[in-house]
């Protein structure tokens, strides 16, 4: 069933909630990067342009509760005083963002008060028309993320209540079954996407469902664990699956090659070697490193050490991938039609592991430029991207991490699912 966008509905009069991905990391109040704000301002403009009577928007921002008990355990560790209510001002309150918000946009946006999300109707609709209206985190209440669909739905309606259509713009939550960003749509109707979860339908699920082929899966990371289940859905497409980072050893060891002290997962070494089989049996190649650029420790510090070979002595592990190892990416990334990017194939955090995932950047922005679709998708890809100053080099850099992840996945998200009309 088709997506139902914002742009197949009459705006004009009309009041909408909206849920947008604010999730954005601060630090004492300070907004420190705006991606996902910026990603949001087509959307919102859109809704306005077209005679909106208001717009309220809803977002998180971090974890409230898990974050404050992590930061009250740390203060009390290291014997200091800790101020619970200037940590949740500065980390979890949506007012900093919302004056963000407004100097981005050049119009006033109204932060609708920190006493929660909870009998705003008449505080909304007493806005002049055109107003925006910020409410505050949506995660202070435990009804959000609560399992019980009961529990969900009470702030769900109450929500759903503040308009008369509801518009999805946060990708970064699709996967998640929350009040805000599924349960909502079964008190206001009707439900459709933003420009944002449009453009990451668009691009995403194509790569699961119909891609232009030849479709090459570059995928890396820690652990192998984190990304089965996206492996053996690629598998179902792709002519090559790349897997580099911390993930290759533990296929390199399962192939009976020696990793040093390179992070493996030898409870997945079974894993590893049933997907090399469904591999061979696909008629996909897997692509592992064949040379390595080595460290005595993890460390930023650390002295590079090239290892001619797949095998890693006993007393290095593999932070990067070595030269040998790019020029073979660039042999099979060149005919592909369609190439996603999960997951560094290095510690690229670390400037002398940096190389080979930047290397990767550079191909997949070369490809794009040949007419190939290139996705991004995964937090640590994206920063990639970002650090090597190539996002805009390729056809779509997901802002969603565990989202994209999923749907890569081949999963039906909720999110995503209360659009389909």
């Amino acid at each position: 069933m088709a997506i139902k966008t914002v742009t197949s509905v009459d705006l004009k009069g009309k009041r909408i909630i909206a849920r947008v991905d604010f999730n954005v990391p601060m630090k004492d109040g300070v907004v420190q990067d705006d991606t996902r704000i910026t990603a949001a301002i087509p959307t919102i403009n859109y809704i306005l342009e077209q005679g909106a009577k208001s717009l309220t928007l809803m977002s998180h921002l971090g974890d409230p509760s898990k974050d404050l008990k992590k930061a009250r355990e740390k203060a009390e560790k290291d014997g200091k005083a800790f101020d619970e209510a200037a940590y949740i001002k500065g980390k979890h309150r949506m007012a900093p963002v919302a004056a963000y918000l407004e100097k981005k946009l050049g119009r006033p946006v109204i932060f609708a008060g920190e006493d929660g999300c909870y009998g705003k109707k008449t505080f909304i609709e007493s806005q002049k028309d055109g107003s925006v209206i910020m409410l505050e985190n949506t995660r202070f209440h435990k009804e959000e993320t609560s399992k019980d669909p009961a529990e969900r739905d009470k702030l769900a309606k109450e929500l759903a209540s503040y308009g008369e259509i509801f518009v999805n713009d946060a990708f970064g939550t699709a996967h998640r079954d929350h009040a805000s960003t599924a349960s909502i749509a079964k008190f206001i109707q009707p439900a459709v996407a933003g420009f944002l979860m449009e453009k990451e339908i668009k691009f995403l699920e194509p790569i699961v469902t119909s891609p232009v082929k030849p479709l090459v899966a570059i995928i890396g990371g820690a652990k192998v664990s984190s990304k089965i289940a996206v492996l053996e859905s690629l598998l179902k497409n792709a002519s090559s699956l790349v897997i580099g980072g911390g993930m290759a050893y533990t296929f390199l060891k399962a192939q009976g090659h020696t990793v040093g002290k390179s992070l493996v997962e030898d409870d997945q070494l079974d894993t590893a070697k049933s997907i090399l089989e469904a591999a061979k049996k696909a008629g996909a190649d897997i692509v592992l490193p064949v040379d390595q650029i080595g460290a005595e420790t993890f460390d930023a510090a650390a002295k590079p050490v090239p290892v001619d070979s797949q095998d890693i002595p006993g007393s290095l592990m593999g932070l990067d991938v070595g030269p040998k190892t790019v020029e073979k990416y660039k042999t099979v990334l060149a005919g592909a039609k369609t190439i996603v990017w999960n997951g560094p194939v290095g510690v690229f955090e670390f400037d002398a592991f940096a190389r080979g995932t930047e290397e990767v950047a550079k191909l997949v922005a070369e490809a794009t430029a040949r007419g190939a679709i290139t996705v991004v998708g995964g937090g640590d890809s994206v920063a990639a991207v970002n650090k090597f100053n190539l996002a805009s080099r390729m056809s779509h850099v997901s802002t969603g991490g565990g989202a994209s992840l999923e749907l890569l996945e081949g999963k039906k998200l909720p999110g995503i699912e209360v659009c389909r009309g």
